[in-house]
């Protein structure tokens, strides 16, 4: 697709790639009050806010992360503090925005 080449892959062609990988987690990094609203099948809610508290609920450093926010604004920035916390396999999906799925209802961190 021509946007892809411009762009990249888009949050639900990332999820494609998450639904091939066993041990995954998807942070969703919005606040509680957004995720209660509806997340993305499966995603666990560590707002932007409490980044740095990755460790806590992802000790693995490695676990392929797969982190969105509502445009893709927020996303990036956990994307570099996980980077910089030294987390090695996480993907910036975007923004929920451009979902085309399911979204799961209620829920909290």
């Amino acid at each position: 697709m021509f946007l892809n080449a411009l762009f990249g892959p888009n949050i639900n062609e990332h999820m494609q790639q998450a639904d091939a990988v066993a041990e995954k987690t998807v942070l969703d990094v919005r606040s509680p009050e957004e995720f209660a609203q509806g997340h993305l099948p499966g995603a666990v809610n560590l707002p932007l806010d409490r980044i740095r508290e990755a460790p806590h609920h992802v000790p693995n450093r490695n676990r392929s992360l797969f982190v969105y926010c509502l445009s893709g604004a927020r996303s990036a920035s956990a994307y570099r503090s996980l980077a910089a916390q030294g987390y090695t396999n996480v993907t910036d999906m975007g923004g929920i925005n451009r979902w085309r799925g399911p979204l799961e209802m209620g829920g909290n961190a």
